[in-house]
This record gives structure tokens, sequence and C-alpha cells, in this order.
């Protein structure tokens, strides 16, 4: 892979990457290609693949405070576009801008990961200058996410065969495992459903500032008071 390649050039390379650091590369690539500063994908809840630490966290602060753009979008979207964070739709995500301004993100654009009419999960990309996407570029990401779905499918661990795990070609990484961890190990401890030890590890992350993986460790690793 290179950073010149083409949208149609890293979609014929998918399959070809064999751990996460190439997985890693091929995203870089993509948004790069997408004309974007970074990329990140979450299917089924999970965080499946980013670009970079940016994307990475500011699909966490959408999960940590259930507001944002990747979150309920509309059957039939095409994709949602936020080319300007500071003078749209604060209104509606209160909470959630002025955390993406403070990762340095000036724009978000969001696209449907779905089968057939069904949403999967999200592909979203951000920029950090203010701008909206032109017609090619609005195109190729539909072109990406739709791709990115039959991809996912076919490698997700419950579907793939045994042989497909990490380090396996096109291997999916869930990178929020230590979450679904970490909220199991507090349901016991509170005793509280496990609705409700979700809630509190997202509450614990936003108030802290950490990411929702690093408070993760820390209720796994005894290092909170709960």
């Amino acid at each position: 892979m290179n950073s010149g390649a083409t949208v149609q050039e890293l979609l014929g390379s998918l399959d070809s990457a064999e751990n996460e650091e190439q997985r890693r590369t091929w995203a870089v690539d993509c948004a790069h290609a997408l004309g974007l500063d970074g990329v990140a994908v979450s299917l089924r809840g999970e965080l499946i693949w980013f670009s970079d630490q940016t994307s990475a966290r500011l699909e966490d602060v959408q999960f940590v405070l259930g507001q944002g753009p990747g979150l309920l979008l509309p059957a039939g979207t095409e994709a949602r576009e936020v080319p300007d964070l500071d003078r749209l739709l604060m209104k509606h995500w209160p909470q959630f801008v002025p955390e993406a301004r403070k990762l340095g993100v000036a724009a978000v654009f969001v696209w449907p990961v779905r089968v057939g009419a069904a949403p999967l999960g999200t592909l979203t990309g951000y920029r950090r200058s203010v701008g909206a996407l032109s017609e090619k570029q609005r195109a190729e990401g539909r072109l990406v996410a739709d791709t990115l779905a039959a991809h996912l499918l076919v490698h997700w661990p419950e579907t793939a065969n045994g042989q497909d795990g990490p380090g396996h070609a096109g291997a999916v990484d869930l990178h929020r495992a230590e979450v679904h961890q970490a909220t199991g190990v507090l349901s016991e401890r509170l005793g509280v459903a496990m609705p409700e030890a979700l809630i509190r590890l997202r509450g614990q992350a936003y108030s802290s500032g950490q990411s929702l993986t690093d408070t993760a460790r820390a209720v796994i690793h005894r290092e909170l008071p709960w």
C-alpha cells in the first residue's frame, strides 16, 4: 500500500492486510484517498478499525456520551455530513461538539455500513479543517462503506472459520473487548445489571478524561475505588 493509492486500488488490497499494523496503514491511506484526516469503523457496537488515535477517540466520545453524528442514523441515510462542527448542529450535540473540538476535529462525515437496508455500523471520517465533501468523495465514501460491510461480515469472529483470527489476512480486531470485560467485572463487584455497569464505566471515562479502554483497564486491574 502507498499514500497515493486510489480508493479502487485500496479496496482491491483490503483482503491482503494480515495484521493490525497493515490494517492501520490501509485505514490511513483510505482516509487520505477520501480527502480526510482520519477514519474509523464501528460495527455492532464494536470499534473495528481506525487510522489514528484521534479517529479512535472520536468514536470513544460518541460511545461514552451517547450522542454525535455517527449515532442513530435515520434509515435510508446515504451520508451524514457536518462540514463545520462550530456552525452546524451544536444544539443537537451539546456535549459531543466541545469534546470533538478538543481533539482538533472541525468536520465529521459518516456513512452507514449496511447490508441491504439493514444498518450494521458506521464509517466515520474527520477533518481538522472545515469544508464539505466533493461529489466524488461522497460517492467513494459510500463505496468504501459498502465494501467494508461485506468484508467485515465475512471475517467477523462469529462467522469466520477457525483460522481467521489475529494475524490472518482480513481478520477483524475487536477494540472494545476490555470494555466488555470491565463491564462484567463492575456488574459483579457492584451488584448491578450489565447496562447500569456500562453506564457507570462510561461516566467514569467522561469525568476522568481518560479513554474508555484505559478506564476499562483501570477497573480490571483494580486501580479505581470500585
